[in-house]
């Protein structure tokens, strides 16, 4: 397929309503029943669910194993372990760019239009897995759009020389300016945000930092992080990842850093890991905080979990945060599209004539049941150009 003109007819909206969709230069033309064909290429939706192209928040698409042969998962539980882990194996790993690329075709398969993907770096691998990410972005920009974050993985203080790799990795491309931890990996709260705040001023970039820390070092961090951003005049463009400790913080504690994360446009991306708290999806959205989700790791050195499916991920956020209604599942989905679209500074209308013709169809009657069931996927559309049928890659 071409980019030209397309019709898919034949398909459902949210709402229940059937409907055609018209879609031409990158964009959708409109949507109703019973549209003319006349000028276009008709694909029939066969009765599908119509939904837009999910986006996956957080992702670390340099550490898959996707598309290799299984691996027992060697690392003990803690995050020096796995780190340590990765390391080592590293050099008996297919490169970055090959394993990304892997995991990208599946996911754009499942659904998946767009993607912020941390990335590693650190003075053992210099700035190659951001090179990597740039490599597999050119490749695959028909099929997804791609923020790569340069991801200080070992610290910023602890491993020196990770500043100026992270300087360098951003002149060349990368789109945001990562951290970790910067109490538990660097000991240096003041320390490690000197040097982020000091990056994204120069380079005129957001940020995304982990924060796993738990208990008070995590609620310092994000206090700190709040106030930081309003200094510099980064409101909106600063994201917590993970951010556990919001799920087990006492409720006064909650109230205060929710609104100064309101206040800042503190963004949160979660990816409703199993073993830790979760942060609470509905009453952060309810204050304000734009909260989003991602895979994180998917089949990997940390974990041998995850195939990419936005849907499923969707449905184990919503099944940690004790979702049931339609309504809610349908929060759990906007976490997965129009959320972090508008983090991204993307349009986040969906489905919408005048919308980016970034869609799915599914094998669902509802919104709902496509969260909690994550049913199989019918054709997948970037920019209004078929890229996956039935749940296989095309291209």
């Amino acid at each position: 397929m071409d980019g030209g003109t397309v019709l898919l007819a034949n398909v459902r909206l949210a709402d229940g309503s059937e409907a055609d969709i018209r879609m031409a230069g990158g964009a959708i033309v409109e949507i109703g029943p019973g549209l003319d064909p006349s000028g276009a290429e008709r694909l029939d939706g066969g009765g599908l669910l119509a939904l837009p192209g999910m986006a996956d928040g957080h992702v670390h698409l340099d550490k898959t194993l996707t598309g290799l042969p299984w691996m027992p998962h060697p690392a003990e539980p803690g995050r020096a372990s796995r780190i340590a882990t990765e390391r080592g194996l590293r050099a008996t790993l297919p490169p970055p760019a090959e394993r990304a690329s892997n995991l990208v075709r599946q996911a754009v398969a499942l659904g998946t239009t767009a993607f912020r993907s941390h990335a590693d770096i650190g003075p053992d691998i210099g700035t190659r897995h951001v090179e990597a990410l740039l490599e597999v972005r050119a490749a695959f920009a028909h099929a997804a759009d791609f923020q790569i974050v340069a991801f200080p993985q070992y610290g910023v203080l602890a491993a020196p020389g990770s500043y100026e790799l992270m300087d360098e990795a951003l002149a060349m491309g990368a789109d945001l300016v990562g951290g970790i931890d910067p109490i538990g990996q660097d000991g240096d709260l003041d320390g490690q945000l000197d040097l982020l705040f000091r990056l994204a001023g120069k380079h005129d970039k957001g940020i995304d930092i982990h924060i796993h820390d738990p208990g008070e070092a995590g609620l310092q961090e994000i206090g700190a992080l709040a106030e930081r951003t309003c200094v510099a005049g980064l409101e909106g463009r600063v994201t917590v990842s993970h951010g556990f400790c919001l799920g087990a913080c006492a409720e006064d504690v909650f109230e205060r850093l929710a609104g100064a994360m309101a206040g800042a446009g503190l963004s949160l991306a979660t990816h409703g890991g199993g073993a830790f708290p979760l942060p609470p999806v509905k009453k952060l959205r309810e204050r304000g905080v734009e909260i989003f989700v991602g895979n994180d790791d998917v089949r990997d050195t940390w974990g041998p979990y995850g195939n990419g499916d936005l849907l499923i991920r969707t449905m184990l956020l919503s099944w940690r945060s004790g979702f049931r209604t339609d309504a809610d599942l349908a929060i759990a989905f906007d976490c997965a599209a129009a959320a972090p679209r508008r983090v991204f500074g993307q349009d986040d209308r969906g489905l919408a004539a005048g919308a980016p013709a970034d869609l799915f169809t599914v094998h669902a009657e509802t919104l709902a049941e496509a969260v909690a069931q994550h049913p199989p996927r019918g054709l997948v559309f970037k920019a209004g150009r078929l890229v996956a049928r039935d749940g296989s890659y095309v291209g």
